[in-house]
C-alpha cells in the first residue's frame, strides 16, 4: 500500500474512534435489590447469593458495576447489548415477576450453564478473575438451583 492512502485510512478510523466517543449508552445503574428481587421470594443462603452477585449479577440484574473500559466506545456499546440481553434471558432484579413455571426453568437453565461452564461467560472471566467459579461453587449452586425448584413446586400446590 502506499504511505497517502495508509495515512488516510488511518485518520479516518481515528476520527470515527473519537466520534464514537460521543455515544454514550444508558447505563445499568438501577436497584440490584428491590421488592421483586429473587430473595424474597425463594430461600437463598448467603454463600450462594454471594457467589451470585460477584459472578452474575453485572449482566443479570438491575445494577452493573462498570469496568474503567467502559468509558471507551466501542466498548462500552458491546458491554450495554450484552447486559440488555443478560437481563432479558434472566434478571434476578426483577425474578419474582416470572411466573412459577418460568422460574423453575430458569433454575434450571442455572445449574446446566455453570456445570457446563458456559457461565459466567469466558469474556467475561478474562477482567473478572474473581468470578471463576470453582467445583465446589458449581456444586453448591446447582444443589441451590434444585432446592429452589423444589420450594416453587410447593409453592404451587
Amino acid at each position: 500500500m502506499n504511505r497517502p492512502l495508509v495515512k488516510r485510512i488511518t485518520l479516518a478510523l481515528l476520527v470515527i474512534f473519537v466520534l464514537l466517543q460521543f455515544i454514550r449508552p444508558k447505563k445499568n445503574n438501577g436497584n440490584a435489590e428491590s421488592d421483586k428481587d429473587f430473595t424474597h421470594y425463594v430461600q437463598v443462603p448467603d454463600t450462594v447469593k454471594s457467589l451470585l452477585k460477584t459472578a452474575c449479577y453485572d449482566c443479570h440484574s438491575n445494577k452493573t458495576n462498570y469496568p474503567w473500559y467502559s468509558q471507551i466506545s466501542p466498548a462500552s456499546l458491546w458491554l450495554a447489548n450484552h447486559i440488555k440481553e443478560g437481563k432479558a434471558e434472566l434478571n434476578f432484579s426483577e425474578f419474582s415477576q416470572y411466573t412459577r413455571r418460568r422460574m423453575k426453568s430458569k433454575m434450571s437453565s442455572i445449574a446446566e450453564q455453570v456445570e457446563n461452564r458456559e457461565m459466567p461467560l469466558k469474556s467475561y472471566l478474562i477482567i473478572h478473575k474473581n468470578a471463576e467459579l470453582s467445583d465446589a461453587q458449581i456444586r453448591l449452586i446447582v444443589s441451590w438451583t434444585d432446592s429452589v425448584k423444589t420450594e416453587l413446586s410447593r409453592k404451587a400446590l
